[in-house]
């Protein structure tokens, strides 16, 4: 099953019909028509794909007639067929995904037999251990030994951290650049090599 709200291709002056395609576009909700934020996006019966953004928006290289699957938590799978008669190499979409509701059994917790015996048990709670564990967490000294165990504050490691997940979730799906074919990092090794960084210092 699937539900697509539009699709259409960039025409080309070529009749020949192409063996990629840069499939990309939108997944949104079925009701509100809202976007579904980090869905998964695969071609079937393989592991090529990619997610979803916090728009909806995807993109990923995939071949004309390739079955997309289309999957969110909350949401029914859904897919897409991508027509095998395209005469251009990018091909988008407006994917429709429906909502999914799982009802569940309902399941009554008693952790006491009765009232009184919760009244009993809760009035006789020692939370001292927690509140001096707490403290203890919390004591100046302790929380300046771990700030100079970082060499950088905890912002900067946050943003570091982030421009990671970020690195990896571009090129998820695909295989990341190979910078051996970078002529900007080849002209910064040949001018490293000249300047002698690379040797051996004493």
């Amino acid at each position: 099953m699937f539900v697509s709200l539009l699709s259409f291709s960039q025409e080309e002056d070529s009749t020949e019909t192409v063996k990629y395609v840069q499939f990309s576009g939108v997944v949104v909700t079925g009701s509100e028509l809202e976007p579904v934020p980090f869905a998964n996006i695969v071609e079937k019966n393989s592991f090529r794909g990619t997610s979803s953004d916090y728009f909806g928006f995807f993109s990923f290289v995939a071949r004309p007639g390739d079955t997309i699957i289309f999957t969110s938590i909350g949401f029914k799978k859904s897919q897409y067929i991508i027509p095998d008669s395209l005469v251009s190499a990018r091909y988008s979409l407006i994917h429709k995904i429906e909502e999914d509701t799982i009802l569940l059994k309902v399941k009554t917790v008693y952790p006491w037999p009765s009232k009184e015996q919760f009244k009993e048990a809760f009035l006789s709670l020692d939370f001292n251990d927690d509140l001096k564990r707490a403290q203890n967490n919390l004591d100046p000294k302790v929380l300046a030994l771990k700030e100079n165990a970082y060499e950088t504050s905890g912002a900067v490691n946050f943003k570091w951290q982030m421009q990671q997940v970020s690195s990896q979730l571009y090129y998820a799906g695909q295989a990341p650049p190979n910078h051996l074919l970078n002529p900007l990092a080849w002209a910064k090794f040949i001018k490293a090599w000249k300047n002698g960084d690379f040797k051996r210092k004493k």
